[in-house]
């Protein structure tokens, strides 16, 4: 005979729940709504496990612990405090640090959110609410997703050649690298590391085909964008220096959009008020532990991914790396219970970066210098740099305020430099003029305690992915076909 429960108080909401189960054998829906669940797509296999098993009260309980549903969070009434790190100094600069300062004063009311800053290279990426790039948020016990972005662990890593020729490095360099969409052919990829490859399927939301084989086919790609590869001489000790920046690929990307899907789940149930580029995931859930445990794959993937390209580069010219450091700026980085996401902010203070060698890198425009830069933890940097310059306008606006033609525009911009464009065509919104004025950035971490310089690479030149689709495979078609 099945088991007999007697009956006890629950409070549920605030209200006192009676155990239905008196005198009864097999406990049915009704049951498990009454003891104060939701019903789901569980509920079938719930009760066949109950009644199949016949568990007594106290294991029932214990058995339907993990169907409980998380409280729900209400947004907060006034933004979570944030710190401006920001100030603007002209008209166009002005319209930006507002709609960054509004975009983070919607942002802030996430549940979650206990603190943030804002870096003055910040500047919008997004509907309002979105946390914009040169943003921090820090949450507690939460893992926000649209807050790494899609291009997680984006980051730059330097290596010393010492006193090699600038220009045979970016020759051997270009020779190395790749830039565009998609990965490399089978003939020319790097070696996989079976370590990695182990992570991977030690991982369920990384262990499938199209995971797998995207991180071994964009193995030693940089994409496109603002990724770039940098060569320069120290300041210090006039060493050749070469800086990678890029992100995670394909492989970021798709745990991204798996995280995205995951934290919209959550927050549906625990949060419908939350901006949905704004959702969570719980990271006291398995959920939560996976996803964690998959970013930290993502980055090792990631800083392999630059290796991949100094390594190659340093073999063929037989030399070998007189330092080497690296930092990343489109991650998450936990401390204690606290999870800070950093959208285009790099992080000073060590605890965030434990297999740190050396100090931080901020790039700032083609023609600029990289920064190398040293700090300490203020209330107001919260542990975190700018990542970089930003821009004041996007894309498009530049490109339209731009007048000339994009060759003369090209040589005004990179008087003295060896600028390469992988796809052989010029993307003028990669340009200096693209971005913020550095000096301003510059000026303002010093204002605002937000680093000190201690080494600068002077530009020799760089290689970036160009504008890739003005010849793209599927234009040229539509060319030819409208011929």
């Amino acid at each position: 005979m099945g088991p007999k429960y007697c009956s006890v108080e629950r409070g549920v909401g605030g209200a006192q729940e009676r155990e239905v189960m008196e005198n009864t054998e097999n406990i049915t829906g009704k049951t498990l709504i009454d003891l104060g669940f939701k019903s789901g797509k569980w509920f079938p296999e719930a009760i066949a496990h109950i009644n199949t098993n016949q568990l007594s009260k106290e294991a029932m309980h214990a058995y339907l612990e993990q169907f409980k549903s998380l409280p729900t969070m209400d947004l907060h009434t006034e933004a979570a405090p944030f710190v401006i790190n920001i100030r603007a100094e002209n008209a166009l600069e002005e319209t930006n640090v507002n709609s960054v300062v509004a975009s983070m004063e919607t942002l802030m009311k996430t549940p979650t959110l206990v603190h943030g800053t804002i870096m003055p290279d910040a500047c919008p990426t997004g509907p309002n609410g979105t946390i914009p790039v040169g943003g921090v948020a820090v949450a507690k016990n939460a893992i926000h997703p649209g807050m790494h972005s899609a291009d997680i662990c984006c980051s730059v890593m330097l290596t010393d050649f010492g006193k090699v020729d600038p220009k045979i490095v970016l020759d051997a360099a270009y020779q190395n690298t790749h830039f565009g969409p998609g990965g490399r052919d089978r003939n020319t990829q790097y070696r996989f590391p079976e370590e990695l490859l182990k992570d991977f399927e030690g991982n369920y939301m990384l262990n499938n085909e199209k995971m797998i084989g995207a991180a071994r086919s964009h193995l030693g790609t940089q994409g496109d964008g603002n990724h770039f590869l940098f060569v320069g001489t120290s300041q210090k000790t006039g060493n050749t220096m070469m800086i990678t920046h890029h992100g995670s690929r394909g492989p970021g990307a798709n745990l991204y959009t798996k995280g995205m899907k995951i934290a919209e789940r959550f927050r549906k149930e625990l949060s419908p008020e939350t901006l949905k580029q704004n959702a969570w995931i719980p990271f006291d859930t398995e959920e939560g532990q996976l996803y964690w445990e998959a970013l930290q794959i993502i980055r090792k993937w990631t800083k392999i991914n630059h290796e991949c390209i100094h390594d190659a580069t340093l073999k063929d010219l037989e030399v070998i790396a007189q330092d080497r450091y690296w930092n990343e700026h489109n991650f998450v980085f936990k401390d204690g219970d606290l999870f800070y996401h950093a959208k285009g902010a790099t992080p000073l203070d060590v605890k965030f970066i434990p297999d740190s060698t050396g100090p931080r890198l901020i790039p700032l425009n083609m023609a600029e210098p990289v920064l190398i830069v040293d700090g300490k933890t203020t209330k107001s940097n919260l542990g975190f740099a700018p990542h970089g310059a930003g821009r004041n306008v996007s894309r498009t606006q530049h490109r339209k305020s731009k007048t000339g033609t994009v060759q003369e525009i090209f040589e005004e911009e990179t008087k003295g430099l060896d600028i390469r464009f992988f796809s052989k065509e010029i993307d003028i919104t990669e340009l200096p003029s693209a971005y913020k004025n550095a000096k301003t950035v510059r000026n303002q971490m010093d204002e605002f305690g937000l680093g000190a310089v201690i080494d600068e690479v002077m530009p020799y030149g760089c290689i970036m992915a160009g504008d890739w689709q003005k010849n793209a495979p599927w234009k040229n078609r539509r060319r030819k076909g409208k011929r």
